[in-house]
Parts: C-alpha cells; sequence; structure tokens
C-alpha cells in the first residue's frame, strides 16, 4: 500500500469528524434520557459473541451479514454484532430472568459485512428500545409513540409512518396451504410490487378462487387509512386472525394519531419486510428527502425461545449516524478563548470548566484563534481579574 493509499477506508465504512461526532454525542444522551423518562433501562451489548449464541432464533437471518472470526481463546467461530435485538433478546431470557413485562433500551456500534437495504451503511450505530413480555396492543402503541417521539427529539419533521401486519400474510398462506417453495414465489412477487408476477404466482398455486382474490388483494391494498375500509370488504371471508390483524391495525391508527396527530399515515398489507422475524404488526418511519426509513421495528413474538425462555416482544431500532444528519452539522459558537499564559489564569479556567464552560486556552506561538475553534467569548484581564466578554 502506498502513502496515498493509507487513508482508504473499506467500502461501506465512515468515519465521524467534527462537528459531527458531537452532534451524535449530544443526540445520544437526549435519547437514552428520553428512554430513561419513559422507564426503559439502558444494556451494553457485547461487540462479539460466539456464532451458535449470535445467529440463534431471530438471529438466524443475519448469517450474511455477521462478520466472522475465529477465538483466538477457544478456537470456536465468533461474529461481531450485526443487530443488537437478538442480544437483548438473550438479555431478557437468560440473564435478566425479570418477571412481568421488562424495558431496554441501548445504543452501541455494529458491523454488518453488507450495507443494510433499509438503513445503510456497514458500521452504523444502532440505537433503539425493546419491551419484552407483553403482548397486548399497548405495548405495540407505546413502541409506536415512543419511535415517533425519538425522531422528534432528533430533529425530524414531517414524519410519515408506514404501518402493516405481517399475520395476514402468514393467515392467508396457511389457509392456502403452499409449500416452500410456493410461498417464496409468492413472497418475492408481493416485494416487486408486480401485479403480472403476482397473478402467475397465485394462478400457480392457489386453486382455492376466494384465496387466489385475497392474495391478489395484497398486492393493491396500500394507500392511506381508507386502506383498512377495502381490507375489510376484500378479506371478508378471510381466516379470523386477518380480521383481528386488521382490527389491531385500526386500532393502533387510532391511538397514533391521539397523541400525534401531525404524523402522515400510511399502510401497505402487502409489505413484508423482516418477514422470517416479524410475528405481528410491523412499521417504518420516513422523512422527505431520506431515501431509506429512519426508524423500523415491529413485534416479534417467542424471540427468546432459543434461549429458554419465550417471550413476547416489541421494539425498533434506528441508526444514529443517520439521525445526526436531521439537523445542521455547523456547530453553535458556544467556546471561551483564553490566552496562554497570565497571572492568575489557569485558576480562572479551572473556576469557568467546573461551571461547565466550554474553555479553549491558547498554546504558545499558536497561529489559530477564537473563531477557528467555536469560541464566541474571550477571556480577558480587566481591574485585576479575568473576565469573558463577548467578541
Amino acid at each position: 500500500m502506498t502513502i496515498a493509499d493509507r487513508w482508504l477506508l473499506p467500502d461501506g465504512m465512515d468515519e465521524v469528524l467534527p462537528p459531527q461526532a458531537s452532534r451524535m454525542e449530544e443526540l445520544r444522551r437526549a435519547l437514552l434520557d428520553l428512554y430513561h423518562r419513559w422507564g426503559y433501562d439502558q444494556v451494553m451489548p457485547p461487540t462479539a459473541e460466539f456464532l451458535d449464541s449470535l445467529l440463534t432464533g431471530t438471529g438466524s437471518d443475519l448469517a450474511l451479514q455477521t462478520v466472522k472470526l475465529t477465538d483466538q481463546l477457544t478456537g470456536r467461530m465468533m461474529g461481531i454484532s450485526a443487530d443488537v435485538t437478538p442480544q437483548v433478546a438473550r438479555m431478557d431470557a437468560h440473564s435478566l430472568k425479570r418477571q412481568g413485562p421488562v424495558r431496554l433500551c441501548y445504543c452501541t456500534n455494529v458491523l454488518r459485512a453488507t450495507p443494510d437495504q433499509h438503513q445503510g451503511g456497514r458500521s452504523p450505530v444502532q440505537v433503539g428500545v425493546e419491551l419484552f413480555g407483553h403482548a397486548g396492543l399497548e405495548a405495540d402503541l407505546e413502541i409506536l409513540n415512543l419511535a415517533l417521539a425519538s425522531l422528534t427529539v432528533a430533529g425530524a419533521e414531517e414524519l410519515h409512518l408506514a404501518l402493516g401486519h405481517i399475520g395476514i400474510y402468514r393467515s392467508l398462506v396457511e389457509a392456502a396451504g403452499l409449500d416452500a417453495d410456493a410461498e417464496r414465489a409468492m413472497f418475492e412477487a408481493l416485494e416487486l410490487k408486480s401485479p403480472g408476477e403476482l397473478a402467475a404466482r397465485v394462478a400457480e398455486s392457489v386453486a382455492d378462487p376466494t384465496l387466489a382474490e385475497m392474495f391478489m388483494a395484497l398486492g393493491r391494498l396500500h394507500g392511506g387509512v381508507e386502506v383498512l375500509d377495502e381490507a375489510r370488504e376484500a378479506f371478508a371471508e378471510a381466516p379470523a386472525p386477518v380480521a383481528a390483524a386488521l382490527e389491531q391495525l385500526r386500532a393502533l391508527l387510532r391511538g397514533v394519531l391521539a397523541a400525534h396527530p401531525e404524523v402522515a399515515l400510511y399502510l401497505d398489507l402487502g409489505e413484508l419486510r423482516g418477514y422470517a422475524y416479524h410475528t405481528g404488526m410491523m412499521f417504518a418511519v420516513h422523512v422527505p428527502g431520506y431515501g431509506q426509513a429512519l426508524a423500523k421495528g415491529g413485534r416479534y413474538d417467542d424471540t427468546g425461545r432459543a434461549f429458554g425462555r419465550a417471550r413476547p416482544a416489541t421494539g425498533f431500532s434506528m441508526d444514529l449516524k443517520q439521525l445526526a444528519t436531521l439537523s445542521p452539522a455547523e456547530p453553535p459558537r458556544d467556546g471561551i478563548w483564553a490566552p496562554a499564559e497570565g497571572e492568575g489564569l489557569a485558576e480562572a479556567v479551572v473556576a469557568l470548566r467546573a461551571e461547565g464552560e466550554r474553555v479553549v486556552q491558547a498554546l504558545p506561538g499558536q497561529r489559530t484563534g477564537p473563531m477557528e475553534h467555536r469560541c464566541d467569548r474571550e477571556l480577558v484581564q480587566a481591574a485585576g481579574r479575568w473576565q469573558a466578554v463577548t467578541l
């Protein structure tokens, strides 16, 4: 490698420089404080774990995203965490073993083998919350409202909430008796949002004309809140779990609008993101100008089964790096510039810093001044006292 190439980073990896790093730290503190006020306890999962644990249960679909390495102490394969949720699920099921609902939050670095198609980058700083131990609609609504509150704290405007329910598709697949290959083909057709492809897959695999029409309806049932009325008619003869899922969505919409009437709502009953992972409602929050969701989550019940304790679970996650771009990166000028030396100067600087002030003291021979170091005041000596004066 030449000297000119030494600054290169691997594809998808990035470094965070001032002032963005300061913005991220400020936002991290604000979000964790928000979660504390809502009753969530912070956890810090390990960076790497044995693959047997990391890719168990809910983490099994992360195998391709996990960077793997050999533990030099044991010779066993380890993986670097690509998603915190399975680790937090293990903490709830195995390490904490608390009774009743458990609320946990986190903010930590993760590493991915390839960029995530929904939240980009290979080295995000994942922040989020998980609520274990309650299967009711109230837990899902709390998670939805907390996700929207998180984005508001981050400075997001014009929030667009996209909401779906994986139980609708699962129920139709079960009723149609689709085998694994047919289910996969149907899934891919719905993901493509192609009516022609979906019609071909339905014709191949679904003999019952009523069920066939329901699968076709999944491809077109997306839009505003009126979609739920259309779905009630389209799925009038569907299995009972479909009607239950529609009622859950209707109740969640009412709850969200009561707390966040400004949020734009979008429903997509054919959205299958996280199909192998989610078990109920799922959502993503977008803002104009960003091609990827700023927050995504949903229900993923029985996530702790692989660790010996199946528990209902719901939650969401975000990328702190992405969130930090919502506000202008230009930092405020909020410091005090102090000269390199002077009688009583050291004591004055110590006192100001103890009061919480940001004090930048010049070094001997330094050519840069207060403007370059984000200072809006300067420490000057007057009448035998050091005073901060506005520049």
